[in-house]
């Protein structure tokens, strides 16, 4: 059995996957997104900016990366000669030493670089130490489970384990791996993957609303979850709720819909058995349901209202479009506007006209659907210089919908984002597959190619972020005004 760093890794993330991988029917398997491939593509940049900043003097071995035994040959050729610094090598642990059954386990991995250090090895007063290259801000577990990794199959042939294995993580900072505590946990990941794929015991789907987003299997798991009405299609399901709920006998999610909430608040305590089992009901009967009157806290109303929205590349650290909805409901009219940064530089410019539109309407709420947007209003108004009364003013007409939904509504949806909330009220968004990871993309295209096409597509999917969230402000006044006069909870919509 073959065993790589890749699929090793994907059993880290979600053992469903590394199966899959291996066994899943390829017909199954999605189209990439454009969103992974620009992670690509941002992995690789990265990569070649550490080389050129820290190992300007690298070599790599003369072979195709597919034909990993060529390049497992040619990689240890360059370590006998004391290279000082390999760029994607492949290592292989050929000893046949770990077996199941009659099958050897053969495992390949490609560290991206082995740095040379003094020190004592099968080829002389040097040896090799890996070093991982993670677009990531942080040192995940899964990180440093590869590290290892390498670790181990370095020491196959200079006949040691290195003093350490590092990870270079986005801007270059430094992390160093302590083997001593992640040589277990690598080898214990491992048998685990072994036994999962020698046995073909198919790991249970779990939906992960987000480390499955960009999976190529996850239409395929998504299609199973629901037909098993899985519980992990539950807002607030956690894999360990996940486990408490099995213990109790629920499996589905009608069963969570019904059970006594004695036995949950046992496990999980009142307030989150409420959640989950209110969540359950309101899928089950397909129907909003009313948390509590907030007679205290209304949805405001006003005769001129404001949607925002913002789409932006974290990357660059830019916020690259900055759209309004203005409804005017005394003469019935509406009208976007999208500010939007054609280069990176024009970002003080939108920002300037954006607040010249705001301020014609200083009374009007400004609705959005999530936190970003006063974060933003607060990091453009600190970067270019806005008088702090007028920010204060600004930030005082936002309004929170998504956090108010979530206070005050249980909606019969799968995800409380703004693209579930609208589609279950009907609205469709007018590009097919249009999301905030592709906006991004078609932003960074643009960049690319000037073509003016991207640009639109933007425009047109931040417009119909903000005229979703209208729709959903619209929903929700009449459901509480229906809901406050009836005196009661339940309501459908």
């Amino acid at each position: 059995m073959l065993v790589t760093d890749s699929l090793l890794l994907d059993y880290k993330r979600c053992q469903r996957r590394a199966y899959l991988n291996v066994y899943g029917n390829p017909e199954d398997r999605s189209p990439e997104r454009d969103f992974l491939l620009k992670l690509r593509q941002e992995s690789y940049k990265h990569t070649q900016s550490v080389l050129q900043k820290f190992y300007p003097h690298y070599q790599e071995p003369v072979a195709a990366k597919g034909q990993w035994e060529l390049r497992a040959q040619a990689t240890l050729q360059l370590m006998a000669q004391g290279a000082d610094c390999i760029y994607n090598g492949c290592l292989t642990d050929g000893l046949g030493h770990f077996r199941d059954g009659q099958d050897t386990l053969l495992l390949v991995g490609y560290p991206p670089l082995l740095v040379r250090h003094p020190g004592q090895s099968c080829w002389g007063d040097w040896e090799y130490v890996p070093v991982s290259i993670q677009l990531g801000r942080r040192p995940k577990p899964e990180y440093k489970i590869l590290a290892a990794f390498y670790a181990q199959l370095i020491a196959v042939h200079q006949g040691h384990l290195p003093p350490h294995a590092d990870i270079i993580l986005r801007r270059g900072n430094l992390h160093r791996v302590d083997l001593l505590e992640w040589l277990p946990r690598f080898q214990q990941t491992l048998m685990d993957c072994v036994q999962t794929l020698v046995h073909r015991g198919e790991p249970e789907v779990f939906i992960s609303r987000q480390r499955c987003t960009l999976c190529h299997w996850h239409n395929h798991c998504y299609t199973l979850a629901q037909a098993q009405e899985h519980l992990s299609l539950v807002p607030g399901v956690t894999p360990s709720r996940y486990e408490s709920l099995q213990s109790l006998g629920v499996f589905t999610i009608s069963a969570l819909a019904d059970i006594a909430m004695v036995s949950m608040e046992e496990l999980m305590g009142p307030a989150i058995a409420a959640q989950l089992q209110l969540q359950a009901q309101a899928m089950v009967e397909k129907r909003a349901i009313l948390k509590t009157p907030l007679k205290a806290n209304p949805l405001p109303q006003a005769p001129v209202e404001l949607y925002f929205d913002i789409e932006a590349e974290p990357e660059r650290n830019l916020d690259y479009l900055l759209g309004v909805m203005v409804v005017d409901h005394r003469t019935g009219k509406e009208q976007f506007h999208g500010f939007l940064a054609e280069t990176p530089e024009q970002e003080a410019e939108i920002w300037q006209a954006f607040l010249a539109l705001v301020n014609h309407y200083p009374t009007a709420p400004i609705f959005h659907f999530s936190e970003y947007e006063v974060e933003t209003i607060k990091r453009l108004a600190q970067l270019y210089d806005t008088p702090k009364q007028e920010r204060n003013r600004l930030l005082k007409q936002c309004f929170d919908l998504h956090r108010y939904v979530v206070a005050t509504v249980t909606c019969p949806v799968e995800s409380y984002s703004l693209k579930a909330l609208a589609n279950w009220l009907g609205f469709q968004w007018r590009d097919a597959g249009a999301s905030g990871d592709q906006s991004v993309c078609w932003y960074d295209q643009w960049l690319e190619s000037g073509e003016r096409q991207y640009l639109h597509w933007i425009l047109r999917y931040n417009e119909d972020d903000c005229r979703a969230t209208w729709v959903l402000k619209d929903w929700l006044g009449q459901f509480l005004a229906l809901n406050l006069e009836a005196g009661s909870v339940g309501k459908t919509r």
